[in-house]
Parts: C-alpha cells; sequence; structure tokens
C-alpha cells in the first residue's frame, strides 16, 4: 500500500532527523511522497520546510480524474513549507490557482541539464527516410495522440518520412490501434522502453524530436535532443517552453500546427540547421549552477526568517 509506505518514511525520516538535528539547517522534500517526512522533521526539529515541486496531480491526470488522497497531501506539504519550489511558471501557477498557496511564497526555479563527459554519436540509419522521434511515457499526460494525428497529417504531403514512438505505459496499446485505423502502420515503429545509451542512440537517428504534452512541468528532453543537434517541437503547455527560443512552440491539441512545423524541418534545410545550431547552442547555456544560485537563495530566506 503506497499511502501506507509513505507514512513509514516519514516516521523514518522524522527519527533521523531528529538524531542529527544539529548537523543541518533546511529540510529540503521532493514531491509529494516525502513531503509528511518533510513536515514530520519540521515538527520535531522546529527547522524550515522547502518544499520542491517536480510535478502536481493535475499534470499526471486530468482535471476528473485527480486522487483526492495525493491532491491532500500535496496541499498539506505546500500549506506546512515556508518556502515552495516549483521548476516552471506553469508549475508555480499551479501551485497557487489549484492548492491556494499564496504568490509570495511560491518561487519558480527552472531545471538544467548537465552534458559533461557525453559524446556525441553516429549510428548508421540504415534508411533513407526522414525521422521523426516522440520518446517519453506513453500516457494521457505526454500526448500521444496528438502525435499519432500530425503523423499521418505529415504522411499525407509526404512519404520520405517514418514515425518513431519510444516508450511504454498505459496507452500504448490504444495508440497501437489509432496508428492502424489511420493506416500508417508502415510508416510507425513502436520500440518499447528505452534507457541510457539506446535513447542517446534514438536521437542520434533522428530528424526532428516532438514533445506533443498536455501538461509536462518541465520537460528535460527536449533538451537532450537539441543537444545533439535535433530540431525539437514542444507543447507550450510545457515549462521548457519558458526557457527555450529555438525550438518551435505549438499547443499540444493543434495537431495542424503540430504537422506544418514537422513537415518544415523535415522540407526545409535552412530551417533545420538553424533549429539545430541554435538550440545546441542555447542549450549549452543552461546550466546547474544558475539553478544552485537560486535555490541556495531560498535557503538563507527561510533561515534568516
Amino acid at each position: 500500500n503506497l499511502m501506507e509506505e509513505v507514512a513509514r518514511y516519514a516516521m523514518v525520516g522524522a527519527t533521523i532527523a531528529l538524531q542529527h538535528e544539529d548537523e543541518f539547517d533546511v529540510i529540503h522534500a521532493h514531491d509529494w511522497l516525502t513531503y509528511l517526512a518533510g513536515i514530520a522533521a519540521k515538527q520535531l526539529t522546529g527547522k524550515p520546510l522547502v518544499v520542491h515541486v517536480h510535478a502536481t496531480s493535475f499534470d499526471r491526470s486530468s482535471d476528473d480524474k485527480i486522487d483526492t488522497r495525493v491532491y491532500d497531501l500535496e496541499r498539506k506539504g505546500m500549506e506546512a513549507a515556508d518556502k515552495v519550489i516549483a521548476v516552471s511558471e506553469l508549475t508555480r501557477n499551479i501551485v497557487i490557482n489549484k492548492y491556494g498557496i499564496s504568490p509570495d511564497k511560491v518561487v519558480a526555479v527552472h531545471n538544467a541539464v548537465d552534458f559533461s563527459g557525453r559524446e556525441n554519436l553516429y549510428v548508421e540509419r540504415g534508411v533513407k527516410d526522414k525521422v521523426v522521434t516522440f520518446l517519453g511515457r506513453i500516457t494521457f499526460q505526454k500526448g500521444p495522440e496528438y502525435f499519432i494525428e500530425a503523423a499521418a497529417k505529415v504522411l499525407k504531403r509526404c512519404s520520405h518520412v517514418r514515425f518513431v514512438m519510444a516508450g511504454s505505459g498505459d496507452m500504448l496499446n490504444r495508440c497501437i490501434r489509432h496508428v492502424a485505423r489511420l493506416g500508417i502502420s508502415d510508416r510507425f515503429h513502436f520500440t518499447g522502453f528505452l534507457r541510457g545509451a539506446d535513447v542517446q542512440k534514438m536521437f542520434a537517428l533522428s530528424d526532428v524530436y516532438v514533445m506533443p504534452s498536455v501538461s509536462e512541468p518541465f520537460g528535460i528532453s527536449p533538451l537532450e535532443a537539441m543537444q545533439t543537434n535535433v530540431p525539437s517541437i514542444i507543447s507550450k503547455q510545457s515549462g521548457v517552453a519558458e526557457v527555450l527560443k529555438y525550438a518551435i512552440k505549438v499547443d499540444f491539441w493543434d495537431v495542424d500546427a503540430m504537422a506544418d512545423a514537422m513537415y518544415g524541418l523535415l522540407n526545409y534545410p535552412a530551417m533545420a540547421d538553424m533549429a539545430a545550431r541554435c538550440g545546441r547552442d542555447e542549450v549549452d547555456a543552461l546550466k546547474w549552477n544558475n539553478a544552485a544560485y537560486k535555490i541556495k537563495k531560498v535557503y538563507e530566506s527561510v533561515i534568516n526568517k
């Protein structure tokens, strides 16, 4: 039982905090699974609590399918916290508007990426066709069906392209059936879940990367794609859209705009080259040092409260 595990974790976390209370100044809890532990540690030690929101119930489910037990824990943690860190302005607004948290208490700190030590791969493709990739969990949140609809529209305009859906999730079989109904199975490939080096190989094989998320608190995968010189299309309903100028942004539901963006990147080399070159430079400038500096400022604000 997950809720029982959360309660047990809270007991253990509180005990450890009490045993070592002279060794730390701030409690930093990440996402709802740790909020009860953070609250208990704060109550026992009197130390300030910072909660870090990487995703909310509204990102994981549609509004009418929210797990109220999880929502209540999320809100309890946010209310008990001295400060709330959100991974984007998008998430910050959800925390304020859906959980009723004071705007003064919530600060956005964008994620970054560290690609040091990573080498660019070259992979022999084996086919002459261009490749458009979706890589992520195949769930409602990630918008896989919008990717499929846009792919079908592109294939009506050009045939020299293949589409890859890399990932697994509760909508996988539904998406396979959707592709079959549209009659594009011969141009569509489902790889299953990829990790590590296989993810890098997939990006190396790709000409365009698409993240059509319905709701994405931040979204690291476009940064990985752009660092590999892959032009990217992302939904406006994502936190990462706030920090990227050289990714093409579309509403997740606008499959016509998504298809147009795919077609443009596939058929106009100058457009693709600029997106790849400028996108890589942009991603390389996103440093964890900047995020760390902002979080340090949050720590200082609650310690000196």
